[in-house]
């Protein structure tokens, strides 16, 4: 044989153990899927990467909901049903969304050196894109078969509007234990 015909044959032959050894590390192997389990390599470009953009591709533009006081307390009776167990209440986290993979976020947590709470610098479209479709492998589930398309965009908006000051009523709903 000659020298090319030996390299193509080694060649063939490594394209064909990759597929075979990515079968048996998953099926025989020990990859992290427990909580406590670190990240894959390269799972936040496998991940997150593509997620962000399907997201900018797909969500709304705007919020054919406005925001108001009536919707914004709406958006809160929603909240506090269907989100604040995983992503806490203004001033207490959730002890279940901390113990997530990934940690579910805090959604009145402020971060980024404190300027921002929640996802109040997401675009609202995307935090509807989020609430509608669930994001696969966090524990966040899809609300379309949940939640109206109204009840989606309340809590989006709410959602929007975590970093200003809310109203008295809101900030009561907020804030009820036993929901």
């Amino acid at each position: 044989m000659k020298k090319s015909s030996i390299a193509i044959l080694f060649l063939l032959l490594g394209m064909l153990c990759l597929p075979v050894y990515g079968w048996l590390y998953l099926n025989y192997g020990h990859p992290p899927v427990a909580v406590a389990d670190p990240s894959f390599p390269m799972e936040a470009q496998i991940v997150h990467k593509p997620l962000s953009h399907r997201i900018s591709k797909e969500m709304p533009a705007a919020s054919p909901v406005p925001i108001h006081e009536e919707t914004l307390t709406a958006g809160a009776g929603v909240y506090m049903k269907q989100c604040a167990f995983c992503h806490g209440v203004p001033g207490a986290t959730s002890k279940v969304g901390e113990q997530m993979f990934p940690d579910a976020p805090q959604l009145w947590e402020k971060h980024r050196g404190g300027a921002v709470v929640g996802v109040s610098d997401d675009p609202v479209g995307a935090t509807y894109w989020r609430v509608k479709n669930g994001i696969r492998l966090t524990g966040m589930p899809s609300y379309v078969k949940v939640l109206s398309d109204t009840e989606m965009w309340e809590v989006s908006n709410l959602l929007s509007v975590a970093n200003k000051p809310m109203s008295a009523d809101v900030q009561k709903i907020l804030t009820q234990t036993g929901n």
